[in-house]
């Protein structure tokens, strides 16, 4: 059986293993996805609709952050969690708790810049519309965030396929342990590194699927708003 063969049939035949480190990548993913929403939606709309000290240096940040490499994000938050980092005493290293956060700091600035180049394009009557229909102080960003639904989807959908198609980060902090922390980027190179294909065809098959499906979310995303 060819190559290509092998990896349909693990694929068709439910393999244990493939499905695992599947679904451990959706877990990983969709776990900081949602961490990194939950601040960077917000942090988006206010970068642009308000003016506080440190805006200027945040929007840096956010920029520089987005330039990086996974790897070097991956080194950073390495350093914070090995034994001798300020975190060490955690013990979180090559634990689903570290892939996490290294993931939500890669994918943080992304939510974040995608979210205020939205609210930038975003028609400037919006904001003083809800002001004089009496939007209250405590839902109107939310219904800001809900009259923008189709951007913010796009950005938090961006992000997860950003995430869930990572190498360094997954690598460097949960080590590729088998059936913990072994993810389907980095079970590919493992793979690939040993001459041994099939499951990592596999993978980058379903991971193929998975890329398709998100960029059909996004366009069906802007294309409704």
């Amino acid at each position: 059986m060819t190559v290509l063969g092998e990896a349909v049939r693990l694929i068709l035949s439910g393999d244990s293993e493939l499905y695992a480190i599947c679904l451990t990548s959706l877990k990983f993913s969709g776990t900081s996805i949602l961490l990194a929403s939950l601040a960077g939606i917000p942090l988006g709309f206010l970068l642009k609709l308000k003016d506080f000290p440190g805006r200027r240096f945040i929007l840096v940040a956010v920029n520089s952050l987005m330039a990086l490499p996974t790897v070097v994000v991956g080194l950073l938050v390495y350093s914070l969690l090995t034994r001798s980092g300020p975190l060490g005493s955690l013990g979180l290293l090559f634990t689903p708790a570290a892939v996490i956060i290294g993931q939500v700091v890669l994918v943080l600035p992304i939510v974040t810049s995608m979210v205020y180049g939205a609210v930038s394009d975003m028609d400037p009557r919006l904001p003083e519309t809800l002001t004089t229909l009496g939007a209250r102080k405590q839902h109107y960003y939310l219904m800001l965030i809900k009259e923008m639904k189709g951007p913010v989807l796009a950005a938090v959908l961006a992000g997860f396929g950003r995430v869930i198609g990572e190498v360094g980060v997954s690598m460097m902090l949960g080590g590729n342990i088998r059936w913990y922390t072994r993810t389907i980027t980095t079970t590919i190179s493992l793979q690939t590194s040993k001459g041994e294909f099939e499951l990592g065809l596999a993978l980058g098959i379903i991971l193929m699927l998975i890329a398709f499906s998100l960029n059909f979310l996004i366009h069906m995303a802007a294309r409704n708003e």
